[in-house]
């Protein structure tokens, strides 16, 4: 944690000192995926369970979207809410999904709504025995006509993939919501690993 904090620094550091904008984002995203990851290891720190290195997520999805919202707060009026529990999870789980929700809270603050535009932003779970189902719904402009996730160079959304599919070794649709808007939807397998 305390190492993954020094790097979120070393890149603030090297943002407020980048002359060009698209450079300033792009290190201040990196700042927040770092800070994501240093997020999940703060409290495998503090879990009781550390020798099974189990980590209570809802705490995490909570802080991760509230930071989000931030990023959004001076442009939109978005709210935020989860529904369902996430409930414990393996370090190796949690680590890489907070990062795949951190990108697709992040892509519906920036993408999904007109700055000035009000909407919403909800993480639902589903927690079955075996699998763990979580959508990001927003009730923005939908997805761009004829947009195809596997061929998008976003490099918010190609994490995403690779965390999905490797990492997680889970799957990613990005659909449009049934009362509109965008829904990601994330399908991963709880099984022994």
């Amino acid at each position: 944690k305390n190492n993954l904090q020094t790097v979120a620094a070393l890149l603030r550091l090297q943002a407020r000192r980048v002359k060009l904008s698209a450079a300033r984002v792009a290190l201040e995203e990196s700042v927040r995926r770092v800070a994501s990851i240093a997020l999940v290891h703060e409290t495998l720190s503090h879990s009781v369970e550390v020798s099974d290195e189990i980590v209570e997520f809802d705490g995490i999805v909570d802080r991760v979207a509230a930071g989000a919202a931030e990023v959004a707060a001076a442009e939109s009026r978005i709210s935020m809410r989860r529904d369902g529990t996430f409930g414990p999870l393996p370090a190796e789980i949690a680590t890489p999904l907070v990062m795949v929700l951190n990108e697709l809270l992040l892509n519906a603050m920036e993408h999904a709504f007109e700055p000035g535009d009000g909407g919403e932003v909800v993480v639902r779970v589903q927690r079955e025995r075996r699998e763990l189902v979580v959508t990001v719904a927003d009730t923005g402009r939908g997805l761009p006509d004829g947009f195809d996730l596997e061929s998008s160079e976003r490099l918010g959304l190609q994490i995403v993939r690779t965390l999905a599919a490797g990492e997680l070794r889970g799957s990613i649709e990005l659909r449009s919501g049934a009362a509109g808007g965008t829904e990601a939807v994330l399908c991963i397998p709880l099984a022994k690993r």
